[in-house]
């Protein structure tokens, strides 16, 4: 049986495990800080004793132990902090580089076969760090934002047209914030185009809402954020791979001259299956949706070049933590979680 490791047991990390476990995919490691490892095995426990209601006969084991990830298939990551007020976008950026750096190599040294799925925000500049940091091929290092935002353009379209979001096709492209780009013009409805079901307006609204559908869910909460779609969105990328059923998905995946650009991460059309990312789909844009990508482009270089650059390099972060400044990640952060989404 295939076994999955979700680092991080925040809301988005324990609801993975729980959908993965009733979709029987593998059996399952949750793991967080030894500061929440009993909070983390009774989440685990809590799941186990769902499965005779579930029909899941998989394993869920809570842990703070790396050395249960061993020979993982897949590894999740979610773990890192909420940007907290007064702490910039930067600075965010570097806590959780260090944080992802630190499972990356603990992933490397237990499950050096393994597929890394990163969720960690922001998840761009986390997914390329994963990348650098790991040394695995660029098939197996993939970040999650294109199918939750795929998703969410999906269901608003939906939900303006009062149809089944099952027979809505769209998907975005680009970076996870203000930036992505729902391409419009590949969205249909039962393949007919919705510039033909909706005025440009009310698609101009649906697009603007995509881009700010975390912040709503931010705002309605009032404390916490999205953890159920992201949750789905993890469930169905580790479903295509583990099942090798080669899915097209928007993905996180590092460029090698794909549209133009090189040694950057962005969310692109991919085929994810077995090997992980098994190619990326070519795709024509038109000039002005060209003009839209460079601008999530130019985002995710400010957030690479605000951990790469200078004194804000996984090798500083790095030798401060050998210094003492951050020994035990989780004192310093606490419950991993992942928030904003």
């Amino acid at each position: 049986m295939a076994k999955i490791s979700v680092i991080g047991s925040g809301f988005t990390g324990t609801t993975t495990a729980f959908m993965l476990a009733m979709k029987g995919l593998g059996d399952i490691v949750l793991l967080d800080t030894q500061a929440n490892e009993n909070p983390t095995k009774g989440k685990a426990l809590d799941i186990m004793e769902a499965g005779p209601l579930t029909r899941s006969s998989v394993r869920v084991t809570g842990t703070a132990d790396y050395q249960d990830t061993l020979d993982s298939d897949v590894v999740v990551i979610t773990a890192g902090i909420a940007r907290k007020p007064g702490m910039s976008r930067n600075e965010l950026c570097d806590i959780n580089a260090g944080i992802v750096t630190h499972v990356v190599r603990q992933v490397v040294q237990h499950s050096p076969h393994s597929t890394l799925i990163i969720l960690s925000n922001p998840v761009d500049i986390m997914t390329y760090v994963a990348f650098k940091e790991s040394g695995f091929k660029r098939n197996r290092v993939i970040g999650q934002s294109g199918v939750l935002d795929s998703a969410r353009f999906r269901y608003f379209v939906a939900s303006e047209l009062k149809v089944s979001a099952e027979d809505v096709t769209g998907f975005v492209l680009g970076v996870h914030g203000d930036d992505m780009v729902p391409l419009v013009r590949y969205c249909s409805v039962h393949g007919i185009p919705i510039q033909q079901l909706l005025p440009e307006a009310e698609i101009e609204k649906i697009m603007e809402r995509t881009r700010q559908a975390g912040s709503e869910i931010v705002n309605l909460l009032g404390n916490g954020s999205a953890y159920y779609a992201p949750a789905a969105a993890l469930t169905e990328m580790i479903e295509s791979i583990l099942l090798d059923k080669h899915r097209v998905m928007p993905c996180i995946v590092h460029l090698e001259g794909e549209l133009g650009y090189q040694d950057l991460v962005l969310n692109v059309p991919a085929v994810i299956g077995r090997q992980g990312v098994e190619k990326i789909l070519p795709i024509d844009l038109l000039p002005e949706e060209e003009d839209l990508i460079e601008r999530s482009v130019a985002s995710i270089r400010r957030g690479i070049d605000s951990v790469w650059a200078g004194k804000k390099t996984i090798a500083s972060i790095e030798k401060q933590r050998r210094k003492g400044n951050n020994t035990h990640i989780g004192k310093r952060c606490g419950c991993f979680q992942v928030k904003g989404e």
